[in-house]
């Protein structure tokens, strides 16, 4: 659902660049593979507070295509998106939230910011506000 395919692309100089098809926004880098999958995670994370800024909806992920590899994120990441998503299907914005949920400003705030950790509880009661409940499963890997 939000395992975005990624795809590297290198050029003379050393490194590799980092593209998501469905996060058209983001771009980020590595010195090799290995690295640029490392830092991979960290942009896809920026690349949703954009989209967070922008009050857009974050789309799903599509499946991989030949050479991409996949970003698995995660789980606190997959349920800031889900609380969004459901927020912005709802036209509520963060002070919405906030009241909502009976918190500070910045409690709630940090729900839905990507680059700062969350409780899994706290997003789950968020979305249980929102008529949500997380669901989560394991497969191999």
């Amino acid at each position: 659902m939000y395992s975005y395919p990624i795809r590297f692309e290198s050029d003379t100089a050393p490194g590799m660049a980092v593209f998501c098809r469905d996060l058209p926004e983001l771009n980020s880098f590595g010195d090799d593979e290995r690295h640029a999958m490392s830092e991979a995670v960290d942009a896809i994370e920026t690349t949703l507070s954009i989209y967070v800024d922008q009050r857009r909806e974050i789309p799903r992920a599509t499946a991989a295509q030949a050479g991409e590899r996949v970003v698995h994120l995660p789980v606190t990441t997959v349920a800031k998106i889900e609380l969004w998503n459901a927020m912005v299907e709802r036209g509520m914005r963060k002070a919405d939230l906030r009241r909502l949920l009976g918190v500070a400003q910045n409690t709630s705030d940090r729900l839905i910011d990507f680059l700062h950790p969350s409780k899994i509880d706290a997003l789950e009661q968020a979305l249980a506000a929102l008529g949500k409940r997380l669901v989560i499963h394991t497969e191999a890997a």
